[in-house]
């Protein structure tokens, strides 16, 4: 950085003294060596913001498909009970044995309700709440907005299962 200004004084100085400035633009319009890390210096943010961009929200979307997933078949798993206890029992059983099978969850991180759903009696809902506070994507440098920390999906099943 120094020697850049150096040679910028000595450049400056020798044009004022002989006055041509004009040839100082000129010599600025030709002088190419530094041009591709004044460019990379220029990209880099933008690009690194888009990779950092990439990680986090494909990892975010990869644990709400999971929690989806969970909750989606968690329902599909309720279907063999009748009363609300025999359907509820299916459901967080299904979700405790197979939420260990997604990379991205920590099945010590959720919450599982199974229950009937108030707004229609024929209808049972099982909700999955994952706290994804503990990700690995909420430790990354914050120049990108990181995604909401709580991932709550449902599925609801009508009584019957069709």
């Amino acid at each position: 950085m120094y020697l850049i200004y150096l040679l910028l004084k000595v450049v400056c100085a020798n044009a004022l003294m002989t006055g041509s400035l004009p040839t100082l633009v000129q010599w600025f319009r030709r002088a190419r060596s530094g041009a591709a890390a004044v460019e990379f210096a220029l990209i880099l943010p933008a690009f690194l913001a888009i990779m950092f961009g990439i990680v986090v929200f494909g990892s975010y979307l990869a644990v709400v498909h999971g929690v989806q997933q969970l909750a989606a078949e968690a329902a599909r798993a309720s279907v063999a009970g009748l009363s609300e206890t025999e359907r509820s029992a299916p459901a967080n059983s299904y979700v405790t044995a197979n939420a260990g099978s997604y990379a991205l969850i920590d099945p010590s991180h959720l919450a599982i309700n199974a229950a009937t759903s108030a707004s229609d009696a024929n209808v049972f809902t099982v909700t999955v709440r994952y706290d994804a506070s503990g990700m690995f994507i909420y430790s990354l440098p914050s120049f990108v907005p990181s995604p909401p920390s709580t991932v709550v999906r449902a599925a609801a099943i009508p009584r019957g299962g069709y």
